[in-house]
């Protein structure tokens, strides 16, 4: 029994497998690539930027995010060119992933 519960535990947080590659890279754009982390609050990306509006109040779509980060909105530049598509694609999933 005790061998079923290390193996159980092993599985669930030390294997590399469990691991969403989408998010990581998201996560990194959101703080050191794009810096959306200094201007806006999210959570999960422990920033409390108060330019933009909070993240985490607005729980956006991936729709929403992909748009305002590929075309910019507001006072936001748009990232097209500066990020590639999977970037923008993964900060979009990221962003709408941590605010369901």
């Amino acid at each position: 029994m005790k061998k079923k519960i290390v193996i159980i535990i092993y599985i669930l947080l030390i294997n590399p497998v469990f691991s969403d590659e989408k998010m990581d890279l998201g996560l990194d754009i959101f703080n050191n690539k794009a810096e959306c982390s200094s201007c806006h609050k999210l959570k999960s990306a422990n920033s409390n930027g108060e330019i933009g509006p909070n993240l985490d109040q607005l729980r956006p779509t991936f729709e929403q995010v992909l748009a305002a980060v590929t075309r910019g909105i507001g006072v936001m530049p748009a990232f097209d060119g500066i990020l590639n598509s999977k970037e923008i694609e993964a900060v979009s999933y990221f962003v709408s992933e941590s605010t369901k």
